[in-house]
């Protein structure tokens, strides 16, 4: 293989890449692997061995080779990480939800990476109070993640969790507000996941497996006694577990999940000893999600409705045989979640793909849903914490309009505008967005979402970038990013595919994306790929592709099916190495996700898996340029995947193209903590990006 002429000037080099094939190459000790009569190899099953200083090295290597090719764009990464922070109002401040007598946010102050969590009493003007000086205590830490504060109902004891390594693993602090004292007592190695009972000293909170991470149990903590109770252990190893506490107060909840299946426990919040009551019982794929309006539950349920509906049941008499409905099925309209106040509700929902809020009584007669101008946009229920009032607060943005933050009395309709997230250096008049629909190879319309500068032409002259994601029903909206714009200020369109695999569309949309059809995914990005650039909005040369975690499967697998439809591709904490992982009952939310990608333990799941697990089919052809981050300490997608996929694609490539593993060593899935160092690492992605492309500056 030898670099040619293109490559030399796509990245801007002279003889100081000569050594552009000098990158690292990791030992080789082949591992034999075999389920079901098929056997694989693998030569770099070894570098799951965290503990091994070889490890170790070799990614600091991979860091280090990654740092010179990406020299050249150096002065254009420090370029873009500064127009990056310009977009960021240093002194940032959230607007105060109001909670009791008290009014809590957070700020962030110049210069600094983390906020203060702070209360004001009487009103947002009112005295200021720190809550959490999460600068203060990030000191000496590289990592550093905090929940933010979790208030006893009589608001003068205070809850917070931290992680300092990115793994997920909290310690439980409490701190009484009416000293200003932190507690001596912790909690370590929880998930984080907490509420209060009413007595205002008692917690629930979860607990996740050592190993596997699954969360799996729940306890009562008293902070005076120091009592410690286990009151669930979720013994189904495909569930998790998480506790809740209605916006009425009166109920604590604890829902176990998997994939397809739910089940809820309860108790009044008025008696913490008491016992938690199964609310229904788990039934394989139902799926119904609970909370109370003081007087009744309310459920969302898919019992025999798809896109969900409405039930309803009295306080003593909870199994399904009772529910009453009060929202039918629709099938063009997804029920996604019900926030319950004394007098209204308000529904989170999705029609045509696009999200919606609907209010009502609590009967769920007189509905009127609001209205948003963009064609493409978010819109949902905000943070709302009292529940006897008349105001609903709910959040707007779409890829041009920064978060507003509205407050709507349901009953005048008056609409107060609290807040526009204020950017800096934007113009939101100098851009547009789009919303199409394009049709792929089994006939679906899939929807997609643009930006792009005002005057864009379709011309098929400009670059692009496309997002993708298409998996666990999770939605890829049309959300603001004052990132984006790095690269739209310099000609490219940003496309976010709603892609099956995602419920953008309804619950049809995830199961159309999942198991035995997962396929769909991946063959929709490429079909929308190949559409955007048949419109004109883009040429192959200048195409580039995105995606994280699940995403970053998204990007291993259409690789290896279309490696000539990219210019290159970003694969943030790839998901690759799927066969191997999900035979691996050790490894962190393998057991709990059977149902999202099939259980290989089953010959006609692993055969499926088979046909597009990235890692299992590389090939020998010319991949794409490729970027490729991880975290050593990411609890969701093990660092060994990108970092044994990464030799493998060089190994195989026939083209030109650079490849490059970045190894973040002190973070985890969600890579740095600080808001000014995941700037830079978005820097680094959308420099090499743009070298690749051939942009000067």
């Amino acid at each position: 293989m030898k670099i040619s002429v293109l490559a030399i000037a796509l990245l801007g080099v002279s003889c100081m890449h000569k050594n552009y094939l000098d990158y690292p190459k990791p030992e080789k000790i082949t591992t034999q692997l075999s389920k079901h009569g098929d056997i694989r190899m693998d030569d770099y099953f070894w570098l799951r061995e965290r503990e091994n200083p070889k490890v170790v090295d070799y990614l600091k290597k991979e860091n280090a080779y990654t740092a010179e090719m990406m020299k050249p764009a150096l002065e254009l990464e420090e370029k873009i990480f500064q127009e990056l922070k310009s977009r960021v109002k240093e002194d940032e401040s959230f607007v105060p939800a109001k909670d009791g007598d008290y009014w809590y946010s957070a700020r962030f102050e110049k210069a600094q990476q983390y906020p203060l969590h702070t209360r004001h009493k009487g009103s947002p003007t009112g005295p200021e109070e720190i809550l959490i000086n999460v600068p203060e205590l990030a000191k000496g830490h590289t990592y550093f993640s905090s929940t933010g504060p979790r208030m006893s109902p009589n608001h003068k004891m205070m809850a917070y969790a931290v992680d300092t390594v990115g793994r997920r693993f909290y310690t439980i602090h409490f701190k009484d507000l009416t000293t200003g004292k932190v507690l001596a007592e912790k909690i370590e190695n929880v998930t984080g996941n907490l509420s209060w009972a009413n007595d205002n000293e008692t917690i629930f909170y979860s607990e996740q497996h050592p190993e596997t991470l699954r969360s799996e149990k729940v306890y009562r903590y008293n902070i005076k006694t120091h009592k410690k109770d286990l009151v669930y252990h979720e013994k189904d190893d495909t569930f998790s577990v998480y506790v809740y506490k209605s916006l009425s107060e009166k109920f604590i909840f604890i829902a176990s999940y998997s994939t397809l299946t739910t089940e809820t426990r309860f108790m009044s919040a008025d008696h913490p000893l008491g016992t938690f009551k199964v609310f229904n019982p788990r039934e394989r794929a139902h799926e119904y999600s609970v909370t109370d309006g003081g007087d009744k539950f309310y459920i969302v349920s898919n019992k025999n409705a798809r896109n969900y509906k409405l039930m309803v049941a009295d306080l003593e008499h909870t199994e399904e045989k009772h529910w009453k409905e009060l929202i039918p099925h629709r099938d063009d309209t997804y029920l996604e979640s019900v926030t319950v106040f004394k007098s209204f509700i308000a529904l989170d929902e999705r029609h045509n793909g696009l999200t919606q809020v609907r209010i009502a009584d609590r009967n769920a007669q007189n509905p009127y849903e609001l209205k948003f101008a963009d064609p493409s946009y978010l819109a949902s229920v905000g943070d709302n914490r009292e529940y006897d009032t008349e105001w609903l607060r709910y959040n707007y943005e779409s890829m041009r309009l920064p978060d507003s933050v509205y407050d709507l009395n349901v009953k005048t309709k008056e609409q107060v505008l609290r807040k526009v997230k204020e950017i800096p250096n934007y113009n939101a008049d100098l851009y547009k967005t789009e919303r199409v629909f394009l049709t792929v190879r089994d006939g679906t319309k899939v929807p997609v979402s643009l930006i792009m500068k005002k005057d864009f032409k379709k011309d098929g002259k400009s670059s692009m970038l496309v997002y993708g994601y298409g998996s666990y029903g999770a939605n890829m909206d049309p959300w603001f990013s004052s990132n984006l714009f790095s690269l739209v200020d310099r000609g490219f369109v940003y496309a976010k595919a709603h892609i099956r695999g995602g419920s953008e569309m309804g619950r049809h949309w995830y199961d159309q994306g999942r198991t035995h059809s997962k396929m769909n995914t991946f063959n929709d990005f490429i079909d929308v790929t190949e559409a955007l650039i048949k419109e004109g909005y883009s040429s192959a040369e200048h195409t580039f592709a995105m995606g994280g975690s699940a995403g970053g499967l998204l990007m291993g697998a259409v690789m290896n099916l279309r490696p000539d439809l990219y210019k290159g591709i970003v694969a943030q904490v790839p998901f690759v190495d799927v066969i191997s992982t999900m035979l691996d009952d050790s490894i962190p939310l393998t057991t709990s996700e059977y149902d999202q990608w099939g259980n290989p333990n089953v010959k006609e799941d692993y055969e499926y898996i088979r046909k597009y697990s990235p890692y299992d089919n590389v090939k020998s052809q010319a991949y794409p340029n490729v970027l490729v981050t991880t975290g050593f300490h990411d609890s969701q997608v093990q660092y060994w995947e990108p970092a044994k996929w990464v030799p493998k694609l060089r190994e195989h490539n026939k083209g030109t193209s650079m490849i490059l593993l970045k190894t973040d060593m002190e973070s985890g899935h969600g890579g740095a903590s600080g808001r000014f160092d995941q700037l830079k690492e978005t820097a680094t992605e959308y420099a090499f990006i743009l070298m690749v492309n051939g942009n000067k500056n």
